[in-house]
């Protein structure tokens, strides 16, 4: 068995593994798409959005409801992608064990 000083050593090794990880997600970027790219959804590794762009010709009055649909499935498809890469990086960080409590991003 080892000791309780090993033990915390490593503890805090994974620790600051995470919180470099953490940053690294930060700093990723992605972006999802709805109706071909005509609506795009950029956001960073912390879910935040960073950009929306829609394509002029999807923009009328009597076309509203479709685009509010496609800025929700591009946004979902965006948020999918960060959870891709959280998902990717704990699995790197952990060699693939699922660890509970360690839920991510932030």
């Amino acid at each position: 068995m080892k000791n309780i000083g090993e033990i915390m050593k490593q503890a805090q090794a994974m620790q600051s593994k995470m919180a470099k990880m953490q940053e690294e997600l930060a700093a990723q970027v992605v972006t999802g798409q709805a109706g071909g790219g005509m609506v795009q959804v950029t956001m960073n590794g912390k879910q935040e959005v960073l950009r929306v762009t829609i394509d002029p010709s999807v923009v009328s009055a009597d076309e509203l409801e479709m685009l509010e649909d496609l800025v929700a499935a591009a946004f979902n498809d965006a948020q999918r992608k960060v959870q891709e890469l959280t998902r990717d990086g704990m699995a790197q960080l952990t060699g693939g064990l699922k660890i509970p409590g360690l839920n991510l991003p932030f």
